[in-house]
């Protein structure tokens, strides 16, 4: 019996036709993978364009009352009722404390009976006199003894009056600082409580003095001019703009030797008692005009080791870092220095999205957002 041969299939053959039984569907991948199908990022870019603005700068202060009043007693005696709320509004003279006021009514009560006789007495004596019944040296004693009646009477009501504590100025009370059944004592001048007007208020705050003689002798160089506005702004500790502005109010003539600084003062209306003495501000006032000049928002300007730079959008669509130096501020912009010279497209929104090199989609700042400038 003849045994037939196996036909020989080399391996490599084999392993070609198996690789060859793949899925026929399977498509090539994308070139870049799924990175180079995610859009470019969208970021919102000012122009820059130069135009006049008006140099200032921004101050630490603490706000002060218009109006300082110290309650002290007037008179001795027991304090009997205090007559108001603390930390309301008082008039000027309204009654604030009730001091006991019997001893001083009666002392009112004694110097009123003794003027009305003084003035009787004068009263008959002045037809004796024409008669020369007295002498003309006893009809001019007892006018004086009615004078001297006169002012006994006007101090005694006037202790009678204090008695009751009047308010010194118009403003808002603290708190009391003694409490019925209190004895006080003008001789020692007990501090009864402190009435502040608030409205308007004070910002105190100081400028370096080198700062004002540099920006002076730009003005005189004529690379500046004096700025036209006296209007200030105020800033609160959140940064928060507020709504009122003031203005300057005195400024001192000298400088501190101390500090080296010249100390001012604003003015700010407080109608609705939103500032309060003692708090801590920043005050922002003008110090020159200057002409062609760029300014963009302080969130447009970054910062690393090598120093300050913005993040344009170039002619190619990509966000390319650009150098540049900041030289002070227009409000709440800085005035760029060196590095731009207009037209640039600066991305002011969205930088966390732009990396440097990427395409970026640039749309124009949506409205009612801070430009560049005014």
């Amino acid at each position: 019996m003849t045994t037939l041969a196996k036909p020989f299939v080399p391996t490599f053959l084999l392993i070609a036709l198996l690789t060859g039984c793949g899925d026929g569907n399977d498509k090539p991948a994308a070139p870049g993978g799924v990175a180079a199908a995610m859009p470019p990022a969208e970021v919102e870019v000012i122009t820059v364009t130069a135009g006049n603005v008006t140099l200032t700068q921004d101050l630490p202060g603490r706000l002060q009352a218009y109006r300082t009043a110290q309650v002290r007693a007037r008179v001795d005696g027991v304090v009997e009722k205090r007559l108001f709320q603390e930390g309301s509004d008082v008039k000027a003279g309204a009654s604030l404390f009730q001091v006991d006021a019997r001893t001083y009514r009666a002392a009112a009560e004694s110097a009123r009976a003794d003027l009305a006789i003084a003035q009787q007495t004068i009263e008959r004596y002045q037809p004796l006199l024409k008669v020369n019944a007295i002498s003309q040296q006893e009809f001019d004693l007892a006018n004086a003894q009615a004078k001297q009646a006169k002012a006994a009477l006007i101090r005694a009501e006037e202790n009678l009056d204090n008695a009751a504590v009047p308010a010194a100025i118009s403003g808002r009370i603290g708190r009391a600082l003694v409490t019925e059944g209190a004895l006080v004592s003008k001789d020692d001048a007990t501090l009864l409580a402190t009435i502040e007007q608030l409205d308007p208020i004070y910002a105190n705050f100081t400028q370096s003095g080198a700062d004002l003689l540099r920006l002076r002798q730009a003005i005189k160089a004529g690379k500046l001019k004096r700025a036209e506005s006296a209007r200030v702004e105020l800033l609160l500790e959140d940064n928060s703009l507020y709504a009122q502005p003031g203005r300057i109010f005195f400024t001192d003539m000298s400088v501190d030797p101390g500090t080296g600084a010249v100390s001012l003062r604003a003015e700010f209306p407080n109608p609705k008692r939103e500032l309060l003495p003692g708090m801590f501000v920043r005050i922002r006032f003008p110090e020159a005009d200057a002409e062609n000049i760029l300014r963009i928002p302080q969130r447009a300007v970054q910062a690393n080791s090598q120093g300050q730079f913005v993040m344009v959008v170039n002619a190619e669509g990509k966000a390319t870092p650009q150098p540049v130096k900041t030289g002070g501020m227009a409000d709440s912009d800085f005035i760029i220095t060196e590095g731009l010279k207009g037209g640039e497209q600066v991305i002011v929104n969205g930088l966390q999205k732009a990396r440097p090199g990427a395409p970026v989609t640039a749309n124009p700042v949506a409205p009612g957002q801070p430009a560049a400038n005014p």
